[in-house]
């Protein structure tokens, strides 16, 4: 029986128990298989794994996962205290300063241009300028900046060389079930009549690799489905 997903906003026992009932699953990251169905790509018909994401974390249930690492610090204080730095992190990146969480990413502002084609266009009096807007097609110069833009950068324990060190994957059910009839080796299920055993004698429905191949490619409907 499927375990219910509960809603982050919901109580502490909630997700708590979710946590736990899905231990075993938790510390992995599922992948599902994804085929390319374009067929100007040169990568057409080629199977892909994705990440299938279980759930997203808000504040409130990293600080109730949080309060469960035999820390003194209440869930109420800890989702304070991560709300606080939220704000703080935004306040010194619009400062123009970078803020470092070891292990985890560097944020800073960066601008996107607008590419001016003259600092001072002395036919219309205008000046570039250090502020945000737009610029027609015509205009030679103006506003510097389209627009603004987060920018996070991992470092440490989130550089890629160290997640492809501690990072452990599995399959989704449904990868598992068409990896299995790609390779042949799903057990029929036995007839009414008793006959199964000579539904499984034939060699060509399980040893033939093209018989493998087409049940692969022929159950691409679903295939993106998790």
């Amino acid at each position: 029986m499927a375990v219910r997903r509960p809603a982050w906003n919901e109580g502490k026992r909630e997700l708590t128990n979710y946590l736990h009932n899905t231990k075993t699953k938790q510390d992995m990251i599922e992948l599902y298989l994804s085929k390319n169905r374009n067929e100007t790509s040169p990568s057409f018909g080629k199977y892909y794994p994705r990440v299938s994401y279980k759930q997203t974390l808000n504040i409130h249930a990293m600080a109730v996962h949080m309060a469960e690492h035999n820390t003194p610090f209440s869930e109420g204080t800890i989702e304070g205290i991560l709300r606080d730095f939220v704000k703080c992190v935004r306040e010194q990146t619009l400062n123009g300063n970078t803020v470092k969480v070891d292990d985890l990413a560097i944020f800073k502002v960066s601008v996107i241009g607008n590419g001016c084609a003259k600092l001072y266009d002395a036919d219309v009096d205008k000046a570039i300028s250090a502020s945000i807007g737009t610029m027609k097609k015509s205009d030679k110069t103006g506003p510097a900046v389209q627009s603004l833009k987060l920018l996070a950068q991992a470092t440490g324990e989130y550089t890629r060389d160290e997640l492809n060190k501690d990072g452990r994957l599995s399959w989704t059910d449904k990868a598992e079930e068409m990896i299995a009839q790609a390779k042949g080796s799903l057990t029929p299920n036995p007839s009414p009549n008793g006959e199964g055993s000579e539904n499984q004698g034939g060699g060509t429905n399980t040893g033939g690799g093209t018989t493998g191949g087409d049940n692969g490619g022929n159950s691409g409907g679903g295939m993106d489905q998790n």
